[in-house]
């Protein structure tokens, strides 16, 4: 059962509103939607032309990582019909926040940083990076459930990252050059 609803991520002309948010996306729960996930952010984020082209693609890097674990770890991946959503706002000056709600899990598995490797070990991992390239690039990071209530338990994941900027602090709170 997926709780994302079943809307296309057709819009491309979406631009914060007056409240500093974007409208969300949504798309189907598969890797293979990647592509579409980081082009979509990018050209959102190019409305904001005081961030600087580096900032972006750490965002960029950082959603793509966040977007694979919803597809991988939770029914979002796993059910032939699951969806993911990706929203973004400016929860204050300075700041920009993107995110990814997934369908949830079957399990109470929780995303988490992998524990420390030797550099043999790491060499030699094919996989485990993607929450450390997050802790690395955002300035911050989290996750929560959809519904924190305990019988809504595994019914989707929120995970986020925050990432601040001088430039956005200096363009005054406006952001988006305008668009607002």
């Amino acid at each position: 059962m997926a709780i994302v609803p079943h809307t296309p991520a057709l819009n491309h002309t979406n631009s914060p509103p007056s409240e500093s948010r974007w409208e969300c996306r949504v798309y189907p729960g598969h890797l293979s939607q990647t592509s579409r996930v980081r082009t979509d952010l990018t050209m959102d984020l190019d409305r904001m032309t005081s961030l600087p082209v580096e900032a972006r693609e750490d965002m960029v890097l950082c959603l793509s990582e966040m977007f694979a674990n919803a597809c991988e770890h939770s029914r979002s991946g796993q059910d032939p019909d699951g969806r993911v959503v990706r929203t973004l706002d400016l929860p204050r000056p300075g700041a920009v926040r993107v995110s990814i709600i997934d369908d949830g899990t079957n399990s109470n598995t929780v995303p988490r940083v992998p524990r420390r490797r030797t550099r043999r070990q790491q060499e030699r991992a094919e996989r485990g990076r993607g929450l450390l390239i997050l802790d690395h690039l955002a300035t911050r990071w989290g996750f929560r459930p959809v519904l924190d209530f305990p019988f809504c338990a595994g019914l989707g994941t929120v995970i986020w990252a925050e990432f601040t900027h001088p430039t956005l602090t200096a363009a005054g709170g406006d952001a988006c050059g305008g668009v607002r």
